[in-house]
């Protein structure tokens, strides 16, 4: 009891350690971004398990560049996580604070390439995680039977290593990483997403979520919207008393603007194809979620002052992560 009360505060760590050999119905996973410094190998990593009557653990991968990805999976007898720090294990792939290593071949209907390596990452950025604000989710955090919670774990950080994916050696040495996690019953109602962490410099980045997010008397339109800009995280979310002025989507972008008493961030996000990702709905961890992650985010941050907005920061994000699903009109309407 006492660490899954601690890991309130510990978004990183696996949540449902007590739900291990239970019908549970619960998924947890963490997303792992990496892009190498020319950005010719945008991937995702996102290891997890889902516990349930199709109880199993699974290491996804997408290749962004390529827009393909593959469900690798395991018996639940082959995951192990620590209930008290960040370190999974699946199979023979371990996943750490630190970085992770990988040793994939591909068996059934999984495909892909075998991938081996080990990638280490630098310091983190992180969300804050206080006493009343224990990450991404802030007071929500603390909030009974959420559908789905959420942790940004770093918004930015270095990597170093490499990977073997075939006979192709994949240099990540000063790339950049993002990582972030879900865990609950399964994914909002309808969502939409996007992430970037490539702009004209290093340390910058953008998250932004905006969700239909079901909870005990019906559903409410929820969002989360971090941008780091020389080592400050400016947050918009439901909590901090952000609003949302308008967020509009199209065949071809996703706009979104957000704003505070000082503070306004405009998004305009570019589709393109991507892959389809497994992702727990109806029970189940089911193929139905569109991903890419060669899309680029245009972005404005003006500061107000003395009632005029003053553009502090302006350019395009590259490499960018994007999701639009489910039941988007919902997510639309305030």
């Amino acid at each position: 009891m006492w660490n899954r009360i601690r890991n309130i505060w510990r978004p990183e760590n696996f949540h449902y350690s007590h739900k291990l050999g239970r019908v549970a119905d619960r998924f947890e996973g963490w997303y792992f971004k990496i892009v190498d410094p020319e950005g010719r190998h945008p991937l995702a990593v996102i290891p997890g398990v889902f516990l349930g009557r199709d109880a199993h653990a699974f290491v996804q991968v997408l290749d962004g560049r390529r827009g393909q990805s593959w469900y690798h999976r395991y018996p639940i007898a082959d995951f192990d996580a620590s209930p008290v720090c960040f370190d999974v294990r699946i199979a023979g792939n371990r996943f750490r604070s630190d970085g992770f290593s990988l040793h994939i071949d591909p068996k059934g209907e999984s495909g892909g390439p075998a991938i081996r390596g080990l990638l280490e990452l630098g310091p983190w950025s992180r969300w804050p995680v206080t006493a009343v604000s224990p990450g991404v989710m802030g007071p929500y955090s603390f909030a009974p039977r959420m559908q789905c919670y959420h942790g940004i774990l770093s918004l930015d950080h270095e990597l170093r290593g490499a990977l073997v994916a075939d006979d192709r050696t994949l240099s990540f040495d000063g790339g950049r990483g993002y990582l972030e996690k879900d865990w609950g019953q399964g994914f909002p109602i309808g969502y939409v997403w996007t992430q970037s962490n490539h702009f004209d410099r290093d340390g910058i980045c953008v998250t932004a979520s905006v969700a239909r997010v079901p909870w005990v008397t019906g559903a409410f339109r929820g969002f989360l919207v971090g941008f780091l800009l020389d080592g400050r995280l400016h947050r918009f979310t439901t909590y901090t008393g952000a609003r949302i002025e308008s967020l509009a989507m199209s065949d071809t972008h996703i706009h979104l603007r957000v704003a505070d008493r000082r503070h306004r961030l405009e998004l305009d996000a570019r589709k393109v194809e991507g892959a389809v990702l497994h992702a727990p709905y109806e029970r189940r961890m089911l193929a139905r979620v569109a991903e890419t992650m060669t899309s680029e985010v245009e972005l404005r941050f003006l500061e107000t002052v003395n009632g005029r907005d003053r553009v502090v920061y302006e350019g395009v994000g590259r490499h960018a992560c994007l999701e639009a699903q489910g039941d988007l009109e919902r997510v639309l309407d305030a």
